[in-house]
Order: structure tokens, then C-alpha cells, then sequence
């Protein structure tokens, strides 16, 4: 499958064509970037095309990875869906509702192909955690995700600072927990620190679960945790935390199955239109102090 990268960022160079360069099964065939200069560049480190000419990317791939602000990738994504292209795509996939809802629509009518990538969720240890859950009767979890931006490689990433943790990282907490725990129906929130949220996420059949996210914590208080209890007890996930290019071939092939046999792909952007929901929910719940239900 030839692809082409959507974006000159840290995260696409790093991630994107470094896991599509060296995929057995992939080909990465061009690099594109909204300034010139910057998709030679970074084309260059991987010895394929830079441009700024998305119609001429898209004449010659079977598929984009798309990484770059929300508001950037969404119209993009439509376009590249409308083109006959697969779609593999960074999460949220948009930052409101109706963005995600658009996307969804565009990508069910041209009958493409899409992931998004919610890396923890392309690990074994994750997939053995969900294996394990499904066994056992659950009522409850809860997922903390503190980090911070400042001396990270996303300092100066506008939209993060604007919309914070809760549109950033909050999608991971999502990805984890609804799988194990069934949507979520509805959500109440609470303000702390800087862009520090704390959520109640509210499950079918009473189950309910906690999520914590920042991005403006101190660096030594860093960690991702996250544990589902239930009949059997604790479950703890321990994700690997520096494996980011490894997950992203693994969501490069299974972009590629879904492709191949036209089925769903359980983190497609129906999967992302929900998770938008989710964050849309909770986020009038911070600004109404009340729970607020999730739009189906």
C-alpha cells in the first residue's frame, strides 16, 4: 500500500514516516506539508517527494496518514476520503462534534478504509488487558494521564495550549476504557489546576469509571496509569511508554486489513465521531457544573 504523510511535524517525521519507511508492507511515497520548504525537508529524510500539491500526492497513493492540528486534518481527511483514499488519522478527530460528524459521514460514503490512531491501543499489552477484561464481570475503572507540554517536542503546539488535556491526551483515556467498560452515556467534570481535568464517565448498567488529565503537571510527576476492577479483582495496565513508531506500524497494518477485506475497524472514525462526543460532553459539563449526556 504506497502512502503518503500529511504533515512536516515532530510526530510526523518521527512517527508517521519513520514507522511507514521502514514497514514491510508499506510504501511511503511522498511527503506533504501546507509550506514547501518544510515537506522538502522533511521528504528529504526519507528520500521521497516533498510537496505542497495535495492533488498531485493524492493521484499517486492508495492511502494518507494525516498528522496535524484537528482543524487542519478534518478538511483534509474529507478530501482525501473523497479522492478514494484510506484513512489513517491522529485522534480527536475533531474538536466539536459536528467536525467529527462530517468527517464520519464523508468517509462512510466513500467507502474507504480508516484508523485512528490511538497509540496505546496498537500494543499487546494493551490488547491482552482488554482479553482479560472481557472475562470478568466489571464495575468500574479509572485512568490517570498527567504530563506536561513545556520542554516536550509539542511546547509550542498552538492547539493544545488552546483546548488543553482534556482534547489532547483525554481521547487515550477514552480509547482504553470505553472498550473494557461499554460507551459512555454520560459525563461530569471538574476544573484543577492549569488545563488539569477530572472526569466521571458513566457507563451502561451503573458501571462508572475516573479519568485525570493534565498537561501542565510537573515534569517528575509524570506517569500514565490506568486499571479496570471487578469479580476478579485489579487489572492494571502498564503500556509501554516509549514505542510510539512500533504501535503506529502495527495500526499501518491493520489500516491495511480493513482495506482488504472492507470490514470496520473497531477505531475507525466512527470510533472517533463517539470519542468527540464524549469530550464535547464534558466539556459543557465544565462549564455547567452539572452531568451532561453524551450525544449518540
Amino acid at each position: 500500500m504506497r502512502f503518503a504523510v500529511l504533515g512536516t511535524g515532530f510526530w510526523a517525521r518521527a512517527v508517521h514516516a519513520t514507522a511507514l519507511a521502514g514497514h514491510p508492507d508499506a510504501e511511503l511515497v511522498a511527503v506533504w506539508g501546507r509550506d514547501r520548504r518544510k515537506a522538502a525537508e522533511a521528504a528529504a529524510e526519507f528520500e521521497v517527494v516533498g510537496t505542497d500539491d495535495l492533488d498531485a500526492v493524492l493521484s499517486s497513493v492508495d492511502a494518507v496518514s494525516i498528522a496535524l492540528p484537528p482543524d487542519v486534518q478534518a478538511p483534509l481527511a474529507e478530501r482525501a476520503a473523497a479522492a478514494g483514499k484510506h484513512l489513517l488519522l491522529e485522534k480527536p478527530t475533531g474538536l466539536s462534534l459536528a467536525v467529527a460528524d462530517r468527517l464520519a459521514a464523508a468517509v462512510r460514503e466513500a467507502g474507504v478504509a480508516s484508523v485512528v490512531f490511538f497509540t496505546y491501543r496498537f500494543q499487546e499489552a494493551t490488547s491482552t488487558w482488554l482479553t482479560q477484561a472481557a472475562r470478568t464481570r466489571l464495575a468500574g475503572g479509572s485512568g490517570t494521564w498527567l504530563g506536561a507540554l513545556a520542554g516536550s517536542p509539542f511546547a509550542s503546539s498552538a492547539w493544545r495550549k488552546e483546548h488543553g488535556a482534556l482534547w489532547d491526551v483525554g481521547p487515550h483515556a477514552l480509547a482504553l476504557l470505553v472498550p473494557a467498560l461499554g460507551p459512555v452515556v454520560a459525563v461530569q467534570a471538574a476544573a484543577g489546576l492549569r488545563d488539569t481535568v477530572h472526569l466521571v464517565l458513566h457507563h451502561p448498567g451503573g458501571v462508572a469509571s475516573t479519568v485525570t488529565v493534565s498537561s501542565t503537571v510537573a515534569q517528575m510527576s509524570a506517569g500514565v496509569e490506568f486499571y479496570l476492577h471487578g469479580d476478579a479483582g485489579r487489572l492494571v495496565l502498564l503500556p509501554q511508554l516509549d514505542a510510539a513508531v512500533e504501535a503506529f506500524a502495527a495500526a499501518v497494518g491493520e489500516l491495511q486489513a480493513a482495506a482488504l477485506t472492507g470490514g470496520a475497524h473497531p477505531l475507525d472514525v466512527h470510533f472517533g465521531r463517539d470519542v468527540v462526543a464524549v469530550l464535547a460532553a464534558a466539556e459543557r459539563a465544565l462549564g455547567t457544573g452539572c452531568r451532561e449526556t453524551v450525544e449518540p
